[in-house]
């Protein structure tokens, strides 16, 4: 027997037999790590949700304004385009046609 060197077969531990015994000693924090583990996914994947769902509101947001807009510019138009010297004028030129003058007026009576 030598002092100079240790025997190899004694001190080659598996690395992974130690972690598994000592997962299996504590598995109450085991647990908990896991448990730590899976709620700071849950928080992430939250997070990401609810951001990508103030993106979209702000998206709707922004499209409904630019619908307000045309819709308040379309009222106008429509404001214009109905005035009543605007038609009166179209008809004018148009059809040619005209106010009755009080000469121009007749009653007509049914029987």
């Amino acid at each position: 027997m030598t002092l100079g060197k240790p025997d190899r077969a004694n001190t080659n531990f598996s690395l992974l037999l130690i972690i598994v015994s000592d997962l299996t000693r504590n598995k109450l924090r085991v647990l908990l790590y896991l448990a730590v583990l899976l709620s700071g996914m849950a928080v992430i994947l939250g997070s990401h949700q609810n951001r990508q769902q103030v993106i979209a509101l702000e998206d709707l947001m922004q499209q409904k304004d630019e619908l307000d807009v045309e819709w308040r510019n379309l009222v106008l138009e429509q404001r214009a385009l109905t005035e009543h010297n605007r038609i009166e004028t179209l008809v004018e030129k148009q059809l040619d046609m005209y106010r009755p003058t009080a000469d121009d007026e007749m009653v007509v009576r049914l029987k």
